[in-house]
């Protein structure tokens, strides 16, 4: 989204598949959403919503951060499309789910300013209110009946942006650490493999695993864990985990 902002800006036209998608305000009453994230338990949340297991947290660090809106965008002249589906012979097409995706990033949108609202009247703080936050806009020329294909020559598209992430590839570890989908084979990224660990996977242990603000539960745990397996091989030999070693003589 912010790619797609600023190459509008910069005067390109531009074409925007949009997916699911959560789309959290970037501040609400004064808090950055880190923190409401934070405080509401949803960081700390250890099974994914059904389907939503990859689902991108859409938001923005652009200009001082704001809240991603894909009807500012639209009104800024970028076209909203579906999810990207095929490419053929010249022509993408898109699936027809464009008002849905947006529809259900507005209802998780609403869903935290009200769970923000209820956290500032149960534990009584002092933050303004923000009612406006509360207001969307119609719905863009264009959602209820998006495009469904794209000609790329006839529509001058030069470049395509893949702002998709990225796959893993594990097939450089010669270990027995992966399960028959060639997924890790953990448990809070401790591996089936002794001596081998995993840290920053998405949903590891919880919906922050894979952010710099939570990984550090599962770091703390698979440090622990070491310092423990450790222990226990130090049991019987008189050495303490971490010391050097001592030497014995009969």
């Amino acid at each position: 989204m912010q790619i797609a902002d600023e190459l509008r800006r910069s005067g390109r036209r531009v074409f925007l598949s949009v997916g699911p998608h959560d789309r959290p305000a970037r501040q609400y009453r004064g808090r950055d959403f880190c923190w409401w994230l934070g405080v509401l338990g949803r960081w700390d949340a250890e099974t994914p919503p059904q389907g939503a297991e990859h689902v991108t947290i859409a938001v923005s660090g652009a200009r001082g951060g704001h809240t991603v809106d894909f009807r500012a965008l639209a009104a800024d002249g970028i076209e909203l499309v579906g999810l990207t589906a095929s490419y053929d012979d010249g022509v993408l097409r898109f699936a027809p789910d464009l008002a849905t995706n947006i529809a259900l990033g507005d209802a998780k949108y609403l869903e935290l300013l009200r769970a923000a609202d209820a956290y500032v009247e149960r534990n009584g703080l002092d933050l303004p209110e923000e009612p406006a936050a509360h207001v969307l806009g119609p719905d863009p020329e264009g959602v209820a009946d998006p495009r469904l294909e794209l000609d790329l020559a006839g529509a001058g598209v030069t470049s395509i942006v893949w702002a998709t992430g990225f796959a893993t590839d594990y097939s450089w570890l010669e270990v027995d650490a992966f399960d028959e989908h060639g997924r890790p084979d953990q448990r809070r990224g401790v591996s089936s493999e002794p001596g081998v660990y995993f840290l920053g996977l998405p949903w590891l242990s919880r919906r922050g695993s894979s952010f710099i603000w939570g990984v550090w539960h599962d770091a703390r745990y698979v440090a622990d864990h070491i310092a423990t397996q450790r222990g226990y091989l130090a049991y019987g030999t008189g050495d303490r985990p971490g010391a050097a070693p001592t030497a014995w003589k009969n």
